[in-house]
């Protein structure tokens, strides 16, 4: 087993940022709840602990405290922002309403301490960090000296170097904190000695391993979307379970222009893999007719998708006896009339070998997903929008879930897709939404409007790719906004509807800059679409980051 840090989750959004920065070492980490139990998290067996931040004050009689196993394991500790004034707390200092609150860039000055990288040789002091905080250490606890201080809090990180407890105010997690990286990775390299053995081979291994632990004999259906996070999850069961896997592509009506053709083309005749292509498109603009709520078209379409999928299980007869299966029936393959895909087997061999338990099916969740949707692991945090393949799937659903992407970003999962051989154009897919255009058609969702948008969007796309900009830009896409302005064609009066372009850079999608595409660019990409694109009159351009904003719109 490689060597692992525990980090303990009190409710902060960064709080899986932590962990990507421990991996981005190569060092294994997983995130528990505060209140995980401690035989859960010491199997593990971590060399290290590192406490998250999070919105509580620790003096409320309400608020998380530190586990007892912390400390009384011996191993070293990293706390973060609350995790510090955990520590401080626990162990006999003061915590207290800050005089000043800081949110945002702060300068830090450091002191000489073995928790800086090399010694704060390479520390420039002062340096600017991201501080999200309301109260302050007053008082340090016995044994502890001060490493760090800003203006507005003068004990910002604190050590007792005998015991290998550190803490600091700040967080080192985002990218606004400079060597922020750095710090974590000196933290559990050089102070809790963990190798660098976290690799995306080991992902991949581990991967398998769970994945045919939780399958078992079981049949497993895969809603594959053609994006990274699908085509990952899809290629990683299909290397655990081989044909126990079916994939069921469903055309919802609210994907780009020619992506279902390029789906269909990539996994069944590329890849090899069963698929069952459905045409659902009038099934989902029916349950989204007259909707305008971003969080009820979510909830919508996840409902939708489930129910599609236990109707395809039920027709093509994937599974167990309590789906339909007939011993000795031939296999219903491909997506209606014999048009599907894969080997001819009998249900003898497929119906006998499942019908103990009902299907799995697997999805392409990812941390940030779980993150904004406050998964069941992470009720401490708070909501931020429900994503279809998290929060919105319905209660009553036939399905054991299986998520062997649950614990990663993106980066990782781009890792695992290369190392798996898929093609450069599915890894470095730009992210789309699981509800598709239905949440960037802001309002009512018409076939007439995803029309407009998907021509849009494809006109941005087209100008991006010929700028060689794709890479540059992490996410660009078009948004319709449920406004009409007024303009001016041929001399003549026009009342239309507007595009809004979005364009971002990040690494981790926890935070994002808005994209500084050149001028003449976008003077294209907006000329194109009001010429080209019927029923829009305006293009804009929005520089928002996130935060505040969100990636999308909705």
């Amino acid at each position: 087993m490689t060597d692992a840090i525990a980090v303990l989750d009190f409710g902060s959004q960064y709080s899986q940022l932590i962990a990507r920065r421990v991996r981005e070492a190569h060092v294994y980490c997983e995130l528990f709840p505060w209140d995980a139990p401690r035989e859960k998290v010491m199997a593990l067996q971590p060399r290290g602990f590192i406490l998250s931040g999070g919105p509580n004050s620790v003096y409320d009689a309400s608020a998380p405290a530190l586990p007892g196993y912390v400390l009384e394991s011996g191993l070293p500790v990293l706390g973060i922002c609350y995790g510090m004034q955990l520590l401080a707390h626990a162990l006999g200092g003061r915590v207290a309403p800050s005089l000043q609150r800081e949110y945002g860039e702060a300068r830090l000055e450091v002191e000489d301490c073995e928790l800086w990288p090399d010694a704060t040789a390479h520390l420039q002091s002062p340096i600017t960090v991201w501080m999200s905080h309301g109260d302050r250490i007053e008082a340090l606890p016995p044994g502890f000296k001060v490493i760090a201080r800003t203006a507005h809090s003068p004990i910002a990180g604190m050590a007792d170097p005998l015991r290998r407890l550190y803490a600091i105010q700040f967080h080192p997690e985002v990218n606004h904190t400079q060597h922020g990286r750095e710090i974590i990775a000196h933290f559990v390299h050089a102070i809790c000695r963990c190798r660098a053995s976290w690799t995306p081979a080991n992902i991949i291994e581990e991967s398998v391993q769970k994945i045919r632990d939780q399958v078992g004999r079981r049949p497993v259906i895969c809603g594959l979307s053609g994006g990274v996070d699908s085509s990952v999850a899809a290629t990683l069961v299909h290397k655990a379970v081989g044909d126990q896997l079916t994939c069921v592509f469903v055309n919802t009506g609210l994907l780009r222009k020619g992506e279902p053709e390029q789906v269909v083309e990539t996994f069944e005749r590329e890849q090899g893999m069963r698929l069952i292509a459905v045409d659902a498109s009038e099934e989902f603009l029916e349950v989204l007719s007259g909707v305008t709520d971003p969080e009820e078209k979510r909830r919508r379409i996840g409902e939708k998708f489930i129910r599609v999928f236990e109707a395809v299980v039920r027709e093509h007869r994937i599974g167990s006896r309590d789906w339909g299966a007939r011993v000795g029936e031939p296999a219903l393959e491909g997506g209606g009339q014999g048009a599907g895909v894969g080997s001819q087997k009998s249900r003898v061999e497929i119906g006998t070998a499942f019908a103990d338990d009902r299907p799995l099916l697997c999805q392409g969740t990812l941390y940030p997903d779980v993150i904004e949707s406050r998964g069941p692991e992470r009720q401490a945090a708070a909501k931020i929008k429900t994503h279809h393949n998290v929060g919105g799937l319905p209660q009553d659903m036939q399905f054991e879930l299986l998520e062997p992407l649950r614990y990663l970003f993106k980066d990782e999962v781009r890792a695992i897709g290369a190392a798996l051989g898929l093609p450069d154009a599915i890894v470095w897919r730009q992210p789309f939404p699981g509800p598709g255009l239905a949440v960037r058609v802001l309002g009512e969702v018409t076939w007439a409007r995803l029309e407009r948008l998907r021509a849009a969007d494809a006109i941005l796309q087209e100008e991006l790719h010929r700028a060689d900009l794709m890479r540059a830009t992490s996410q660009a896409f078009a948004v319709l906004l449920p406004v009409r302005t007024v303009g001016v064609m041929g001399d003549g009066r026009t009342y239309s509807e507007v595009i809004a372009i979005r364009a971002v850079t990040t690494d981790d999608f926890m935070t994002a800059d808005w994209a500084r595409i050149p001028f003449d660019v976008l003077a294209r990409i907006s000329n194109r679409i009001v010429n080209e694109v019927s029923g829009i009159n305006r293009v804009v351009y929005d520089i928002t980051t996130k935060p505040p904003a969100t990636i999308e719109w909705e």
